[in-house]
């Protein structure tokens, strides 16, 4: 990869579903993204990026998705990864299990999008109108699952003109197969590819 460069005031960082559910011990997916998670140091690793890139006066940005207890949001016959959710009692609404873990609760000055109801964060929320408000152009993203709602948010960003970086330590799937497969295959194909570390060093 050639070297990276990032200008902290054009970008932010897109931290999706960082949530206790598949964060922390106990949460209702933990246990399906937890190998993952371990294997790459996700959350450590991503702590780190958050802490560089707010000393570095980058925008920080969390997405978390939440329903309403019964998940009238969604359709009546969810399938998929939605039932999935849905079957797992995730994500209601005002749960702790839908809180933001606190590793990377938000602080003065980040944004929490608020919305979000489906995979691609682009399609329920009023990021893309924060993001060009704010004058951000590099989109930096990391969270769960790799091959889902991180995929399904990157391809938008393409699509919507934005420079996508994918922080490849820094995402996690319900397996190591789905995980490597999107890295290798789908990523690049419509991001940037870097771990936080070649991130952090790009912030300067």
């Amino acid at each position: 990869m050639p070297d990276l460069t990032l200008d902290p005031a054009t970008t932010a960082v897109v931290l999706i579903e960082y949530q206790n559910d598949f964060t922390t011990e106990g949460g209702a997916l933990h246990g399906a993204v937890s190998e993952v998670m371990e294997g790459n140091g996700m959350l450590p690793r991503t702590v780190a990026l958050v802490d560089a890139a707010r000393a570095a006066g980058v925008v920080v940005m969390h997405a978390p998705i939440a329903f309403a207890e019964g998940y009238h949001e969604i359709s009546r016959h969810p399938y998929g990864i939605l039932k999935g959710v849905v079957d797992g009692k995730a994500f209601v609404k005002g749960s702790w299990g839908a809180a933001i873990v606190d590793d990377l609760a938000p602080r003065e000055g980040d944004i929490v999008i608020e919305g979000k109801r489906g995979l691609d964060t682009f399609a329920s929320t009023n990021l893309d109108f924060i993001l060009r408000s704010k004058g951000i152009g590099t989109i930096v993203l990391g969270g769960f699952l790799t091959n889902c709602c991180v995929e399904s948010t990157m391809r938008s960003g393409y699509e919507n003109g934005y420079r996508v970086i994918t922080v490849t330590d820094c995402v996690a799937a319900t397996s190591r197969e789905e995980h490597d497969n999107a890295l290798r295959f789908d990523y690049p194909m419509f991001s940037v590819t870097a771990t936080a570390d070649e991130v952090t060093a790009a912030l300067g």
